[in-house]
């Protein structure tokens, strides 16, 4: 499928950025005039992925996440959360709902599961000491 509009982005691993990879994402699908229900389930599985992205991947000591998205003619909106961490060693098991790496911070163990809940695909990559990759798909509807 033909994309029509991309970009890339990149920031510290700093819980500040959090809100603005929110706000860019809201900014980069807004031509797409989604829903308020599609616009905030995208925003906030991009704040648990950038989440993710700083409290397991750089496990707070700090490091860069890379987020690029891309918009297809059919309305598909990818967006791809990536960090240079720690990664995860069995990707299936920090899926499944209240598994979690952080408990002293009293982390749920949710993040995953929140994303797959408001995405149409959730796609998780991971190597044991060169990071992990999210990628969020969802079809933002044209009524």
């Amino acid at each position: 499928m033909k994309t029509t509009n991309e970009m890339k982005l990149s920031f510290p691993s700093r819980s500040c950025n959090e809100a603005f990879a929110r706000t860019v994402t809201a900014a980069f699908i807004a031509p797409l005039d989604p829903t308020v229900s599609e616009l905030s389930d995208l925003k906030t599985a991009v704040s648990e992925a950038v989440t993710n992205s700083i409290v397991h991947g750089y496990r707070r000591a700090g490091g860069m996440i890379y987020i690029t998205g891309k918009i297809t003619e059919d309305r598909r909106v990818i967006i791809r959360i990536r960090d240079k961490g720690v990664g995860i060693a069995d990707v299936k098991q920090a899926m499944e709902p209240l598994f979690t790496t952080a408990p002293e911070e009293e982390r749920a163990g949710l993040g995953f599961a929140v994303m797959q809940s408001f995405c149409d695909k959730v796609r998780v990559t991971s190597r044991l000491g060169q990071g992990t990759s999210v990628t969020l798909e969802k079809r933002i509807s044209d009524a």
